[in-house]
């Protein structure tokens, strides 16, 4: 069995490179003299953008902090500043928009938290390529029809039976889909409310998140697959 991956702990304190105060890593400028901070090792998009680690996060309180620090960090603020502030604006700008980016999308928040919380990422694990055991069934059925249709369209069949066919292959990974949203919401919330919950609680919820997304990604996959079909009916 792969050990679980240990997450690298970064420093707790920034040091001012204008007055050599210290600032918590989660600050952004110095309380001493207010000139802006570099950006350091962090790690943390919850913290950077000084929202609560969760997964049910509110839209617009992200969007909110973000335009604010957006507004903060932007290099015309900076223009006539030391080089090694201009260079902490750029740094906190960029990584500003890497934090937002990943923290509005669930899927994304969820792999960010599974890294955070010292947890293998979904898009690491190295048996993605095959079928997960909840979606055998579908996967088989799907397979057989696909083969089938691709057989019919070699020899010239209708297409129009054909793309009635595939739309109807699309209907069960469609309702599987679904069901999924529902089972990460879920999950989600619950990692949520385990805030006070024994360590093997919290950490049982986000394994079987990342299961879910590992689930989530193959069936993109199959949609993504009877896109494709789809298309070379239109070609």
């Amino acid at each position: 069995m792969t050990p679980d991956p240990i997450p690298v702990r970064a420093p707790s304190m920034l040091e001012c490179r204008n007055c050599g105060a210290g600032a918590p890593l989660d600050e952004h400028f110095c309380g001493q003299c207010e000139r802006i901070l570099a950006l350091g090792r962090h790690g943390d998009y919850f913290s950077f953008l000084g929202v609560p680690r969760r997964l049910g996060l509110d839209s617009q309180e992200l969007e909110r902090r973000f335009r604010d620090l957006s507004r903060k960090f932007h290099p015309d603020y900076f223009y006539n500043a030391s080089p090694a502030e201009r260079l902490a604006s750029l740094e906190r700008s960029s990584y500003l928009n890497d934090a937002y980016r990943t923290l509005r999308n669930r899927a994304t928040r969820i792999e960010h938290l599974l890294a955070i919380e010292g947890l293998q990422s979904a898009t690491s694990d190295q048996g993605g390529a095959k079928v997960p055991p909840a979606l055998l069934q579908e996967v088989f059925a799907f397979n057989e029809e696909l083969d089938e249709i691709r057989e019919l369209r070699e020899a010239g069949g209708d297409e129009a039976q054909l793309r009635t066919r595939l739309e109807a292959a699309r209907e069960p990974i469609e309702r599987k889909r679904e069901e999924h949203e529902r089972r990460i919401e879920h999950l989600s919330a619950q990692w949520d409310r385990q805030v006070d919950a024994p360590p093997a609680d919290r950490k049982a919820s986000l394994e079987a998140l990342r299961e879910l997304l590992l689930e989530r990604k193959y069936i993109d996959n199959l949609l993504a697959t009877i896109e494709r079909e789809s298309a070379r009916g239109h070609s």
